[in-house]
């Protein structure tokens, strides 16, 4: 049966990474629900943040062949329960339609968003949060004219800190003493 597991990917930054990631999951037929890529913790080192829907077994095997390119270094896969994630959305919306009233004030606050832009023309209002509260806001605004709607990847970091930040330590070590040959 399949289910969302994130892939936390750890990379060096180079070019053509992401397409040998992606030929990996089109051969099995696998979409990419959500990426996200930055830096991580270690320096040189990149992090790919990747939602798919397969199988256990299949993101096992996904996992494994990922890890085998050259510029892969460790690659991570996590159901949800396993991690701590966020989304962040960008709602531009009608400054004239929001504005009646107590409504804008109303909506930010049912929702634990927050605006960041307020001009005559549109107002920017940011939420933060997973993918269903996201789009329960979108639908909220939509009768007053969104303008623009932009939400970023899964940013997500493991519960099991401790095992991720061990291996960190140990790649930058080691790259520490390749880089004094």
């Amino acid at each position: 049966m399949k289910q969302e597991f994130t892939l936390s990917i750890f990379s060096e930054n180079h070019i053509g990474i992401l397409n040998q990631i992606t030929i990996i999951l089109t051969r099995r037929q696998i979409n990419i629900e959500s990426i996200t890529a930055s830096e991580s913790a270690v320096k040189g080192v990149h992090l790919l943040t990747l939602v798919v829907k397969a199988t256990p077994d299949m993101v096992r095997k996904i996992a494994r062949q990922i890890e085998k390119l050259v510029d892969v270094l460790k690659v991570f896969a996590h159901s949800s329960d396993q991690i701590i994630y966020q989304e962040i959305a960008l709602f531009k919306v009608s400054t004239n339609s929001i504005l009646s009233g107590n409504i804008l004030e109303t909506i930010v606050k049912n929702y634990n968003a927050r605006i960041l832009v307020v001009s005559p023309e549109y107002m920017v209002i940011e939420k933060t949060g997973h993918k269903p509260e996201i789009n329960e806001l979108l639908v909220h605004l939509e009768p007053y004219g969104v303008l623009q709607f932009a939400r970023s990847g899964r940013v997500a970091i493991t519960k099991q800190v401790k095992e991720l930040n061990a291996y960190l330590k140990e790649l930058d070590e080691a790259n520490r003493d390749i880089s004094e040959i």
